[in-house]
């Protein structure tokens, strides 16, 4: 078997799929640190002078975060921030996106949430780390629904899988991830 030639073509290649996914990594930092209350991995997300815009607040990443987790901690008692279709264009140092996301939220009064809509952000690499500068959040839809009855004895089992906790008590922390954790 050979190996592949290390072309121009494929250089810049590897380049920009290396930075895709850092950028990838970046979203995925920013919906585990909401949905964790996680304020430190939440605001790594972010550059510090970033500003965000998100319909029904807004602010630099300390102000905003400080807002979210508040938010869903004080309405809510579980939520998803899930994200979908993922688009970047490069552009040096600087990229814009914009990613879909489904979010889905347990309210502590009333039924649940399930809203729909985009972020659109403009990232940067700064100092090797590629972080969002500027986001606006675009809401499409939002709207709640009706849970559907589930027998008891298949509650239990499917909470059983958790704990869900929304800090570092989450099943999700724990290393190495065993049967008995």
């Amino acid at each position: 078997m050979s190996t592949p030639e290390l072309t121009p073509d494929l250089i810049v290649f590897i380049k920009e799929a290396k930075d895709r996914q850092e950028i990838r990594e970046c979203m995925l930092r920013y919906t585990r640190g909401v949905d964790r209350h996680d304020m430190e991995l939440m605001r790594s997300a972010y550059h510090p002078d970033a500003f965000d815009e998100h319909g029904v607040a807004e602010g630099d990443p300390v102000t905003f975060c400080d807002w979210a987790i508040g938010w869903h901690g004080e309405n809510q008692t579980r939520h998803q921030h899930i994200i979908t279709n993922h688009n970047v264009e490069l552009d040096g140092d600087t990229a814009h996106g914009e990613t879909y996301y489904v979010f889905w939220g347990e309210n502590r009064d009333g039924p649940p949430t399930l809203a729909f809509g985009r972020y659109v952000d403009r990232y940067e690499k700064r100092d090797g780390k590629w972080a969002i500068a500027h986001r606006v959040c675009v809401n499409e839809i939002s709207g709640a629904f009706t849970e559907i009855d589930i027998p008891p004895e298949w509650k239990a089992m499917m909470e059983a899988s958790g704990p869900n906790a929304r800090d570092k008590s989450d099943v999700s922390y724990v290393r190495p991830l065993t049967k008995n954790r």
